[in-house]
């Protein structure tokens, strides 16, 4: 399967480049980049050694796929030739995640170059769109902070144990701001630092509100705050929401239950892990697992419930090359059967 990647030279861009190249069914053929053409993928990044590629101004050759990696607007520009042409695309920008095009445009503040390719994009959140990829010719891939959000909240919400308000207390590393050079990223300025951002809302906040209303009829009203933290890579997710009256057994059975209920929510999907103690963001690093821990505060009768993933793999690339799987009819763990790095 011959595949090519738009701006191999961004953060999720060069993640894509390591990730295909260890996977059996696809070959990278061609890639571009904003910068730096000319030069040999293997040169600009060493630990690319084996990827023996130039880096092109415009993708060459004919593909089965094509990965953008490409900033928003940029990215719909650069892929509407080729959907159009039957190409089928996995853009990992935001542009054609959410389906109001006021709204895309609103939080983003540009005006959409094709809005009519929206309607039949899918939202490429695997665990929960998996029929619908089979057959998307443009799959949008989430946002690494509402992929954690959505995952570690949809079984409560599907299931009706929680009510409507929903705080969601997010934290990611450096990396998640891509590779440019910014005062607000510069080492000196994040080093031995956290910083909340975003409070007047986070432009992942309105993907986590469409895909959660999909599984309730009742109108999801979330609050979501996200933080720097001094890592590169890594997003935690905590999130909290007060049960329902009777929602779920009293006393002891209460928490087995609620595993229980997440367990199988997730028992068909290989890259979500339910466990039975809060995670760390070690324990996803550069593998493309999610991991969720729910909780109760009995207390408080609210729920809680702690999400990890690696923001560049289950949150960008990993996720991509998942939907690939699945939409090409592969195994759908094909190359991304990576333990996590650690320490």
């Amino acid at each position: 399967m011959k595949v090519g990647i738009i701006n191999v030279t961004g953060y999720a861009g060069v993640e894509l480049a390591r990730i295909l190249h260890r996977h059996p069914d696809a070959e990278v053929t061609s890639v571009t980049g904003r910068s730096q053409v000319g030069q040999n993928l293997k040169d600009v990044f060493p630990h690319l050694a084996a990827a023996d590629l130039p880096i092109e101004e415009e993708l060459s050759g004919s593909f089965d796929v094509v990965f953008s990696a490409l900033p928003h607007k940029a990215s719909a520009e650069g892929v509407e030739p080729l959907v159009r042409d039957g190409v089928r695309v996995v853009d990992i920008s935001a542009d054609f995640r959410l389906k109001e095009v006021a709204e895309y445009e609103s939080w983003y503040g540009v005006t959409h170059p094709c809005p009519d390719l929206i309607e039949d994009s899918v939202f490429g959140l695997t665990e929960l769109h998996r029929a619908e990829l089979q057959t998307a010719n443009l799959v949008a891939n989430p946002g690494c902070y509402s992929t954690c959000a959505i995952l570690a909240l949809a079984p409560a919400v599907k299931a009706g144990i929680i009510g409507p308000d929903i705080i969601v207390d997010g934290k990611s590393g450096v990396s998640g701001a891509g590779r440019g050079l910014a005062l607000g990223t510069h080492f000196s300025e994040v080093n031995e630092a956290v910083s909340a951002y975003s409070l007047q809302g986070h432009r992942h906040m309105p993907e986590m509100v469409q895909d959660l209303d999909l599984l309730t009829s009742d109108k999801v009203r979330l609050t979501f705050i996200p933080h720097l933290i001094p890592m590169t890579r890594g997003i935690l997710d905590a999130c909290y929401a007060n049960l329902k009256d009777g929602a779920l057994p009293t006393g002891d059975g209460a928490q087995a239950a609620l595993l229980d209920l997440y367990r199988d929510f997730y028992a068909n999907d290989p890259f979500v892990r339910v466990v039975d103690k809060a995670p760390s963001t070690k324990h996803t690093l550069g593998n493309n697992d999610c991991i969720i821990y729910p909780t109760l505060d009995a207390r408080t009768g609210r729920l809680v419930v702690i999400g990890c993933l690696d923001n560049l793999v289950k949150g960008a690339a990993g996720q991509a090359v998942q939907n690939m799987n699945v939409m090409f009819g592969l195994e759908e763990t094909a190359g991304l059967q990576a333990l996590a790095l650690y320490p």
